[in-house]
């Protein structure tokens, strides 16, 4: 037998639903503003990066020389990139820095955070001063560091000049160690966000999770390799993703310090792709930029799947 509810009751839930809809047509309303402003911003984001991006990869497949032109002629530019020395050099380059700066960002970047995280005296004044170079241009960062390495003028010369006269720091002038000295360059712009991106992580590890490992007696090292860094994930991601993105496009430090010498021991695809262009050979710069974006991409495809799998699990705890 069917049941009603009594008009008391229906007129009750009636009023309720209506309240639910008018609250929710407050916050759309409060939004409103904001998604209004918004609007420019994600048109210019979309037009500038991803409709260029599209256009990038359609002119890497033609002959555009001086102006692009939708002449295609298939992968013949990306097997010519391939037979390019140049190229190859800049591809081989940017491996090699890249890790060396990924892994000395990383490193010490961790070691700062840690120290920063015994809640030192002048804690506010040390972290501004670690990332004071990462505000600078890197432009800027490169000239600095191209006049301290200079063997005339920089720490070489100076040192020397107080009687150490075989004291050798000159890197850039040497084929053999240029990378080192874009590696010290790189390190000294980067390491201070790294810092502050895992000095965020640590503070959210929960405390009691110390306590614990001090009552068992694990070591301090032991308790930051083993506990403390799996529960850093994302702030590790972030940092890995950030230098990730920042190496592959690097550019500006390149041209201030070495300008991709000596010879081209510091050259770099970013500056291949500018030179292209400028030579007059922008399909060919075009399909060195779409290899570019590729890295890019798959570190950004990593970071999503890390993040779908972190709520799977999530959901499955529950």
């Amino acid at each position: 037998m069917a049941t009603t509810l009594p008009a008391d009751n229906s007129a009750e839930i009636g009023s309720v639903e209506q309240l639910k809809a008018a609250g929710r047509n407050r916050r759309r309303m409060a939004l409103l503003p904001s998604v209004i402003g918004t609007l420019p911003m994600a048109a210019t984001a979309i037009l500038i990066y991803i409709v260029c991006i599209i256009f990038t990869v359609i002119w890497s497949f033609t002959d555009s020389r001086l102006f692009p032109n939708f002449h295609f002629i298939g992968f013949k530019q990306y097997f010519d990139l391939w037979r390019e020395p140049r190229w190859i050099v800049s591809v081989a380059n940017i491996w090699i820095f890249g890790f060396g700066a990924i892994v000395c960002n990383m490193v010490f970047g961790f070691l700062l955070a840690v120290f920063l995280d015994q809640r030192v005296k002048n804690e506010d004044l040390l972290r501004t001063i670690f990332l004071y170079p990462f505000a600078l241009s890197l432009v800027i960062t490169g000239l600095v560091w191209q006049w301290m390495m200079d063997p005339n003028l920089g720490i070489q010369s100076a040192v020397r000049a107080m009687g150490w006269t075989d004291f050798r720091f000159a890197p850039i002038s040497n084929p053999g160690t240029a990378l080192i000295g874009l590696v010290v360059g790189n390190f000294w712009n980067g390491v201070g966000v790294t810092m502050a991106i895992l000095l965020a992580g640590l503070r959210g590890v929960d405390g009691e999770i110390w306590k614990a490992a001090k009552i068992d007696g694990i070591p301090a090292w032991r308790s930051y390799i083993f506990i403390v860094l799996p529960m850093m994930k994302g702030a590790i991601v972030t940092a890995l993703v950030l230098q990730a993105v920042s190496i592959i496009r690097v550019f500006d430090l390149v041209v201030a310090m070495t300008g991709g010498g000596p010879g081209i021991s510091t050259y770099m695809p970013a500056l291949y792709v500018i030179q292209q262009i400028n030579a007059r050979n922008v399909a060919q710069g075009m399909a060195a930029a779409t290899l570019m974006l590729l890295p890019v991409l798959a570190v950004l495809l990593l970071v999503q799947g890390l993040r779908i799998r972190a709520e799977m699990k999530a959901k499955h705890a529950k």
